[in-house]
C-alpha cells in the first residue's frame, strides 16, 4: 500500500468519529483467512440518528452496523479486475461475520468504494444510480454497494475523509479549501502524500507566514523535524542553504566592522545594498575593497 493510501486511511481513522460526532467510528479490519485478504477499513456505526443531518453518503450508513471501505487513490487501478478483487474481499468479510456472529445473522456486508471518479465501464455491466453529488448506488446488487466519486463531492467538513481521494483540479481545490481548516501537521502530511500541483502547494505554503507565537513555532518545528526524518536529500539541501546563509550574514557583519573602523560612513542606500546582497563572492569583494577604499561608495563598487 502506497503513502497516499496510508494517508487516506489515517484521515478516515482520525476524522470519522469527529465529523460524525461519534455516530460512526473507523476500525482497521481483521485479516481474513484466504492467505491474506484484507480490505482498507471498516466503518462501525455506533449511533445512526445523527447521520441524517450530515451530507451524503453518511445517511446511507444508518441501516448498517458495519460498512467495508475500499479506497482507490489517484493512480490506483479502477478496472474490472480491481473491483472484482474488492468484491472478493467483501465476500470474505461476509463469511467472516457469519463465523463471528453465528448463522442466525441474516445481514449483508455493505461495500463503499471511494475513488476519484466513477469509471465508464461500470455503466456497461451495471446501473449506477446517482442519488447525491458524487454518490452512486450500483445496481443490481444483492447487497448495498455504493460508489463515492470524490471529485464530484461538495467541499464539506464531514466529507474530508472521502475528499482526500480527489485528483487533478478537484484535488487542488480541496487542498486550498482544507488548508485553513485542519492542523498544520495534517496539512503538512497532505502536501507530502497527495499529488497537488506545484502552484497550489506554493500557495498553501504561503498561508503559513513567519510567526512570533512560541506555541505555533514549536508546532511548526515539530512538523519540520517529522518531515525531514529519514529524508536525506532535502535535509542536506537545507543544511547547505543554512551554511550559505550563515556565510552571507557573517560577510555582511565583517564588511560593516571594517567600514566602521576606517570611519567610512554608510548612507541609507549603501546599507540597503549590503542588506539585500545574497552573493558571497560580491560581499567578499566589497570586504577586500573596504580595506583600502577612501569612501563607502568606493568600497561597494
Amino acid at each position: 500500500m502506497g503513502q497516499p493510501d496510508l494517508f487516506a486511511k489515517r484521515t478516515f481513522a482520525e476524522e470519522t468519529e469527529r465529523v460524525t460526532s461519534g455516530a460512526v467510528t473507523w476500525q482497521d479490519p481483521p485479516e481474513m483467512r484466504l492467505e491474506k485478504v484484507q480490505s482498507d477499513g471498516l466503518l462501525l456505526v455506533r449511533r445512526p440518528g445523527p447521520l441524517s443531518r450530515l451530507a451524503p453518503p453518511w445517511p446511507e450508513a444508518q441501516p448498517h452496523g458495519e460498512i467495508m471501505v475500499e479506497l482507490k487513490m489517484p493512480g490506483d487501478h479502477l478496472d474490472r479486475q480491481a473491483i472484482e478483487r474488492a468484491l472478493l474481499r467483501r465476500q470474505a468479510r461476509q463469511v467472516q461475520r457469519l463465523e463471528e456472529e453465528d448463522a442466525s445473522w441474516m445481514g449483508d456486508e455493505p461495500l463503499w468504494v471511494v475513488a476519484p471518479h466513477l469509471p465508464e465501464w461500470i455503466a456497461q455491466i451495471r446501473t449506477p444510480v446517482r442519488f447525491a453529488p458524487g454518490c452512486y448506488r450500483i445496481e443490481p446488487s444483492g447487497f448495498s454497494l455504493l460508489w463515492i466519486a470524490a471529485n464530484e463531492l461538495p467541499l464539506a467538513d464531514e466529507l474530508v475523509p472521502f475528499l482526500v481521494a480527489r485528483s487533478g483540479r478537484a484535488l487542488d481545490a480541496f487542498g486550498l479549501w482544507v488548508a485553513t481548516r485542519r492542523p498544520l501537521d495534517w496539512v503538512a502530511a497532505m502536501l507530502e502524500f497527495l499529488s497537488m500541483s506545484m502552484p497550489i502547494r506554493e500557495q498553501i505554503e504561503r498561508r503559513f507566514p513567519p510567526t512570533d507565537d512560541p506555541e505555533v513555532q514549536e508546532r511548526r518545528d515539530w512538523v519540520l523535524r517529522w518531515l525531514l526524518k529519514g529524508d536525506s536529500e532535502p535535509k542536506q539541501e537545507l543544511i547547505e542553504q543554512g551554511v550559505e546563509k550563515g556565510l552571507i550574514v557573517g560577510a555582511r557583519a565583517a564588511l560593516r566592522r571594517v567600514l566602521a573602523r576606517r570611519q567610512l560612513s554608510l548612507s541609507p542606500a549603501d546599507e540597503a545594498r549590503i542588506d539585500t546582497c545574497e552573493d558571497p563572492s560580491t560581499l567578499e569583494r566589497w570586504l577586500d575593497q573596504a580595506i583600502t577604499a577612501t569612501s563607502a561608495a568606493e568600497a561597494l563598487q
